[in-house]
């Protein structure tokens, strides 16, 4: 399982004035500004349907974070215990992708204007997907 390989292209990168990762906000509901999602033209069509309102999982490469590791303390607070990665919403992972809820504020061309998104400035988009009704 371990050696398998997979090629995944990013679909865009994010714009924010979010430069530091250790500054970020750890959850997009917690002071996260508002960000542009820019697209490669090659995705131009994938944008049809997605307006102001919409609320959208957008699933990102956290490319700064570490790879190697497995077991973290929440929320990088030494005072509670040791938990693994796949108990956590930590960035430091075996594949860092980056899972955020978002509103869409508006749709110009490649650009997309959303609310909450804690992601920083570069970081590439790997694909946008609607939120269904009854998703938390």
């Amino acid at each position: 399982m371990g050696d398998v390989e997979y090629a995944l292209r990013p679909v865009g990168r994010v714009e924010s004035p979010l430069t530091d990762p250790a500054t970020a906000p750890k959850q997009g509901d917690e002071g996260a500004p508002e960000a542009w999602l820019v697209f490669d033209a090659a995705y131009a069509p994938a944008l049809r349907g997605l307006g102001p309102g919409a609320d959208v999982l957008v699933l990102t490469w956290l490319d700064r974070a570490q790879r190697d590791v497995l077991v973290v303390h929440p929320r990088g607070d030494r005072s509670r215990p040791e938990a693994g990665v796949f108990a956590t919403r930590s960035p430091h992972r075996p594949n860092p992708i980056g899972l955020h809820r978002v509103r869409v504020r508006e749709v110009i061309g490649l650009r997309m204007r959303v609310a909450d998104l804690e992601a920083v400035d570069g970081t590439p988009v790997l694909d946008v997907k609607p939120v269904l009704d009854g998703e938390r």
